[in-house]
């Protein structure tokens, strides 16, 4: 004999069954999104190591160029003057540009898993829902 049946509990076993299926393909599904965001950031903090390098490489340079820039600016010929300025100015240039590119990944860098954390809030929003 079939108590399970007999009750009535059946469907409520039926229910759980599915409940438990689709949790677990969830949970998946949140695991494989956890893995490609925590490659995306392993990605963006190697940028940010090699920009944070060439920044500081590059501001070695600016400091250089800039301090000899200021040295030409007192010698006697104007044309050393104005190539050692467009040289300095070129370099803080550069150096303005890496800047801001590492501003940018510190900026793509400071909401890592968005997607995940996104996905459980619904997840939790929807279980609430539920129960």
């Amino acid at each position: 004999m079939n108590w399970i049946s007999l009750l009535g509990l059946d469907t409520l076993q039926a229910r759980w069954r599915a409940s438990l299926n689709e949790l677990a393909l969830a949970a998946e599904d949140r695991a494989d999104l956890a893995q490609l965001e925590w490659q995306m950031h392993k990605r963006s903090l190697q940028t940010l190591v090699v920009l944070v390098v060439a920044l500081g490489g590059l501001t070695v340079v600016v400091l250089t160029v800039l301090s000899i820039a200021l040295l030409v600016q007192f010698w006697d010929s104007d044309h050393r003057t104005t190539v050692a300025w467009c040289l300095a100015g070129g370099w803080l240039l550069v150096w303005v540009l890496a800047l801001w590119r590492l501003l940018a990944a510190v900026k793509q860098l400071s909401e890592p898993f968005k997607l995940t954390r996104n996905e459980f809030k619904v997840d939790w929003k929807t279980l609430k829902e539920k129960l």
